[in-house]
């Protein structure tokens, strides 16, 4: 069987190294092929990423750069149309809700190979965000539907998609993060910044919703700036938000050096400074999951997620840009002990291995075996 997995965005990375490193413990059964469409093209970032994730060079990379919604998604469709043509896979597995995603899928379909959604049936309920009408587009067309949770089950369930194709195997992303958790400690990179562990928090922005208006960003930079007073933050800026903060003026917020703006960071250097941080602060999807496995107060930006699980069974919160709600959220966290981190069903770190499973026909190979090969 030919498997052509599609990687695009930065946390598609994590999500489909385990997939790939699962389907290679039955040796010949599966041939594969991994195809980047650059749409996150940093050069230097994404080589940091293969090399943290052990996850080999793409055999195609499709470049296919920046643009708008409809710009990004026509290129990627074109770039993909030939490669399928060349490979003809038999499967495509595309992971997440970025525009490579949606591309990928609508272009294997019309060449009729079937698809695998890994992390199916996530709904924010937002058609503002373009993420969810990608999932959910992604979704009705799908032949395979992986789910992280059985929220996400009944999601789909209730769109009328048929419960032959849907299949709960827990979280991909947890997979990775428990196969490199122990590595990305022994870096201790918050000593790298000068910080001592559980003495700082971390910050992510690159939501338009939040980034893209000069009023929103403003209110929360103030916000983070009124807490840094208290407890020191870092701030890995999306190369978009950088230019945000730029073109609305706002570099004022990073004067004092309490919020310590840094370039993005690779896979292990970011898993291993939000391990040690006292909260996260975000308004991304990932870190909300990995942040209930770390065990770590996630603070989310935001006014829904697609991630509701990590609220009812995690240790995240749901604040908007409301600047009282984040101070709340934020002694809240400091007021509490950390806890033992909770373990939703099936983030065990064996999701990939049921997904290579499922059409190699038999039991899952554990994960001893896979790394060994």
């Amino acid at each position: 069987m030919r498997i052509l997995s599609v990687v695009g965005a930065r946390p598609n990375f994590m999500k489909v190294a385990p997939i790939i490193k699962a389907f290679r413990a039955y040796g010949d059964i599966f041939e594969q092929i991994l195809v980047h469409t650059g749409q996150h093209y940093d050069e230097q970032l994404s080589a940091s990423f293969f090399r943290d994730l052990d996850l080999r060079a793409p055999d195609v990379n499709l470049e296919v750069g920046s643009g708008t919604q409809a710009e990004q998604t026509a290129k990627v469709m074109l770039g993909f149309e030939p490669v399928c043509r060349n490979f003809a896979p038999d499967l495509v597995i595309v992971v997440g809700d970025v525009n490579s995603t949606l591309a990928c899928s609508l272009t294997a379909k019309k060449l009729g190979i079937e698809v695998a959604h890994v992390e199916a049936g996530l709904r924010s309920g937002d058609m503002a965000m373009p993420e969810e009408i990608n999932r959910r587009c992604v979704d009705t067309i799908a032949d395979y539907l992986f789910t992280t949770d059985r929220l996400a089950n009944d999601n789909l369930a209730g769109e009328g998609i048929p419960d032959s194709k849907i299949h709960f195997v827990g979280n991909v992303m947890i997979d990775t993060l428990l196969m490199f958790r122990e590595q990305a400690a022994e870096l201790r990179y918050h000593e790298q910044l000068g910080l001592k562990a559980g003495e700082y928090a971390t910050l992510t922005l690159h939501r338009p919703s939040n980034v893209d208006d000069l009023a929103t960003l403003n209110r929360i930079l103030r916000t983070m700036k009124c807490i840094s007073g208290n407890l020191p933050i870092v701030f890995p800026a999306h190369p978009r938000t950088k230019a945000k903060i730029e073109e609305f003026g706002f570099a004022s917020y990073f004067e004092s050096g309490r919020i310590k703006m840094i370039d993005p960071l690779g896979y292990l250097e970011f898993l291993s400074l939000n391990a040690s941080a006292q909260a996260v602060f975000t308004d991304s999807g990932g870190l909300q999951e990995e942040t209930t496995i770390l065990g770590v107060p996630c603070i989310t930006l935001r006014e829904n997620t697609e991630r509701p699980i990590t609220i009812s069974e995690g240790t995240n919160q749901l604040v908007g840009s409301d600047p009282n709600a984040i101070f709340d959220a934020f002694n809240q966290a400091q007021s509490k002990a950390r806890a033992t981190p909770p373990s939703p069903e099936n983030w065990d770190g064996q999701a990939a291995e049921r997904i290579a499973a499922h059409f190699a026909g038999g039991p899952p190979v554990p994960m001893q075996v896979r790394q060994a090969s």
